[in-house]
């Protein structure tokens, strides 16, 4: 089951996936949806995903969708004898054995700046205007918190956003 976009109808997944979707498009877009968040959740930019979520799946509508991947789901901790796929199970190694070593890790756990897609140092090198550079200010502090705050739900202590500190090392593993 997942819901629709009380603003644009756009089907998301589960809650935390419509949450993202009305603030990012609040962020950047303005408009319908940031008028709506301000109507229905005036603290919208002071929650964090998951306080969002349960605020906005109340008041959207509950659609159920065709076809639902796997990566958008959320919850991918297999338990060893779980099913998966085509019936195997975790606890049979021959029976899921397909020649890959891989995990089901979630996306969204904290990760360090060596798995991330891109650069992140290189785009501090970009040239951007006043408006792009407080939103990724902003979405850089916003990351900080949310892996703070996923930090002490799992009493980790990283909370690297992808920048390097004094003393700390980059991608590459060379000390700043």
């Amino acid at each position: 089951m997942g819901y629709r976009c009380p603003v644009c109808g756009d089907p998301q997944a589960d809650g935390v996936h419509l949450a993202n979707h009305l603030a990012f498009t609040a962020m950047v877009r303005g408009g319908e949806h940031e008028d709506w968040l301000d109507e229905h959740v005036p603290d919208w930019a002071a929650r964090g995903e998951d306080g969002l979520a349960a605020a906005v799946t109340d008041l959207a509508d509950s659609a159920e969708y065709p076809q639902v991947f796997e990566d958008t789901t959320g919850n991918h901790d297999y338990e060893r004898g779980q099913a998966h796929g085509n019936e195997e199970a975790h606890g049979n190694e021959e029976a899921h054995d397909h020649g890959e070593a891989h995990d089901h890790g979630r996306a969204g756990d904290a990760m360090g700046a060596d798995s991330l897609p891109v650069d992140v140092q290189a785009v501090d090198n970009v040239e951007m205007d006043e408006e792009a550079a407080e939103m990724l200010a902003e979405a850089r502090e916003m990351t900080r918190e949310r892996r703070s705050s996923a930090d002490e739900d799992t009493g980790a202590a990283d909370e690297s956003d992808g920048t390097d500190g004094p003393g700390e090392s980059d991608e590459r593993g060379e000390e700043s």
